[in-house]
């Protein structure tokens, strides 16, 4: 049996109904520039490693968003910011993150929450969290961030990766109880995380002190002691001068002196005693000093 070739053919399942002549066809609208370079520079930083070509990527892509600003999405500009940081921080060039978002967003108050969250963990996990302190508590000033669900994540994290390690613990108290985002447990949390981290700077303080006032006095006794050892030394060098010399030739010296000095005349009998006194006085003197030397030294 012979088909009728004038009955149209059903349309095929699961395409819906025909299309007519006389309607649009409904196209997507091309990517923005913005958006091809975005996804451009996520593949150079993700399969061909090459970072540089990928902030470089990024730069080219802010610079096309001057005129077409409006219509480019926030997810976007964002996206470029995470792409541009993870560059800089795989070329060791983290210093420059914060310089380098700065000048997209122009004022810290204006930047997304992702990228300020990243700027902080990155400056943080560098051991260099004061480089963000002031950015991250103007953000956190601003009324119209107060409002975003990432706040009390980004104060909370301000508060344990800044404020604490940087020992501002007026200022982590003043957010956590000026805040909010914080309930009521998490504050008592924070306040007692702050008073344990107070506690601790005043312990450190105190070790300090005592450390350097014990320096300071173990410096003076190892002085004193110098000073003690230097002396005797000298004392030990004039006493074996002195036995280096005969004991007649030392009586001598002193009659001569007193000769001199005094000017007695020593075949007087009147000087007979002085004479004799002065003979005693010699030999105290001399076994005083060979007592003294025959003691030990303790260095």
């Amino acid at each position: 049996m012979k088909s009728d070739s004038s009955t149209p053919a059903a349309p095929l399942r699961g395409l819906g109904a025909p299309l007519r002549s006389s309607e649009p066809v409904c196209a997507a609208p091309p990517p923005s520039a913005a958006v091809v370079l975005l996804e451009e520079a996520a593949d150079l930083l993700v399969v061909y490693l090459d970072f540089r070509g990928a902030l470089q990527t990024c730069e080219r892509a802010w610079r096309s968003l001057a005129s077409d600003d409006a219509g480019t999405s926030l997810e976007v500009k964002c996206s470029l910011c995470v792409v541009g940081i993870q560059a800089l921080a795989e070329m060791n060039r983290w210093q420059e993150v914060l310089s380098w978002v700065l000048q997209y967003y122009q004022v810290p108050e204006k930047l997304p929450p992702k990228v300020l969250e990243l700027c902080v963990l990155l400056y943080s996990k560098m051991r260099e969290p004061g480089a963000v302190l002031e950015v991250v508590s103007a953000w956190l000033q601003d009324p119209d961030n107060q409002g975003l669900p990432e706040y009390r994540a980004l104060a909370e994290l301000h508060l344990q990766r800044v404020l604490l390690p940087l020992g501002c613990l007026s200022e982590a108290e003043e957010l956590a109880v000026g805040s909010a985002a914080f309930s009521e447990e998490e504050r008592m949390d924070v306040l007692q995380t702050i008073n344990k981290a107070r506690q601790q700077q005043k312990h450190q303080h105190s070790g300090s002190e005592e450390a350097q006032k014990l320096n300071q006095e173990g410096s003076f006794s190892h002085k004193f002691l110098s000073l003690m050892v230097l002396l005797r030394r000298l004392w030990d060098s004039t006493v074996s001068h002195f036995f280096s010399m005969p004991f007649r030739k030392s009586l001598l010296a002193a009659l001569i002196l007193c000769l001199l000095v005094v000017r007695f005349d020593p075949a007087s009998p009147s000087s007979l005693p002085f004479l004799y006194k002065l003979a005693q006085l010699f030999h105290r003197i001399q076994e005083a000093m060979f007592s003294l030397y025959r003691l030990p030294i303790h260095d």
